[in-house]
C-alpha cells in the first residue's frame, strides 16, 4: 500500500521544520516505514516532531518514539506502578515486566535505583512492542487490600482501559455501574 498524500506533506514539512534534508525516496521509505501504525497516530507523533526536535532530528525511532499508541510515558508509568503488594493496578505488559525488575530494588529499599531499572526496562520494552507494531494492552493486579480496589478498576474503565464488565467482576462488593460510568457506555452506544 502506497502511503497517503497527506502522510508524505506531513513528513515533508516537518523535515523541513527541523532542518532534517529528506530526499522524496527517503520520505516514501520513512512512510512505508510508519506504514504498520494508525495514520492519525502518526500525524500526531509529527506534530509533536516538529515542536520537540533539534534541528536535523526527524528519524523514524524519533517519530515511532512519539506515537500516542495508549501507554503512558516512562516517568508517569513509574508514578503509576505500585510501590507494594497492597496496591493495585491496571497496567500494560510493559509496565508489568518492568516492575519485576524495579520491585527488588525497592524491597532492598533503594527507590532511586528501583526507579532508574524500572524507567530504563520500560522504555526499551515499549520500543520493542511498537517496533513490533504490538497493541497496548491493560490488565488489573489486584493487591491485597480489597478496599483499595476500587478506585483503582473504576478510573481505568473512565480511561477506556478495561472494560465496565471485566472491572465489576472483579469488584470487592457487586454494585451496578456509578452514573459517570453508566453514562460514559450509553455515549458510546
Amino acid at each position: 500500500m502506497s502511503p497517503s498524500k497527506q502522510l508524505l506533506q506531513a513528513i515533508a514539512v516537518t523535515a523541513e521544520l527541523t532542518g532534517t534534508q529528506l530526499s522524496d525516496a527517503a520520505a516514501r521509505v520513512m512512510a512505508r516505514d510508519l506504514a504498520r501504525y494508525s495514520e492519525p497516530q502518526v500525524l500526531g507523533a509529527l506534530t509533536r516532531c516538529r515542536r520537540e526536535l533539534r534541528p536535523r532530528g526527524l528519524t523514524i525511532e524519533a517519530v515511532i518514539s512519539r506515537l500516542n499508541d495508549g501507554r503512558l510515558g516512562a516517568e508517569e508509568a513509574w508514578a503509576s506502578a505500585p510501590k507494594n503488594e497492597v496496591q493495585s493496578v491496571v497496567w500494560t505488559e510493559e509496565m508489568a515486566q518492568a516492575w519485576g525488575i524495579a520491585a527488588p530494588l525497592l524491597a532492598e529499599g533503594d527507590a532511586i535505583a528501583a526507579r532508574m531499572a524500572f524507567v530504563e526496562t520500560y522504555r526499551k520494552l515499549v520500543q520493542a512492542a511498537r517496533d513490533a507494531g504490538t497493541p497496548v494492552r491493560w490488565t488489573p493486579s489486584l493487591g491485597h487490600d480489597p478496599a483499595g480496589r476500587e478506585s483503582v478498576l473504576l478510573e481505568a474503565v473512565r480511561k477506556g482501559r478495561l472494560a465496565w464488565e471485566h472491572a465489576a467482576r472483579l469488584l470487592p462488593h457487586p454494585q451496578p455501574a456509578p452514573p459517570d460510568i453508566v453514562a460514559l457506555l450509553e455515549s458510546l452506544d
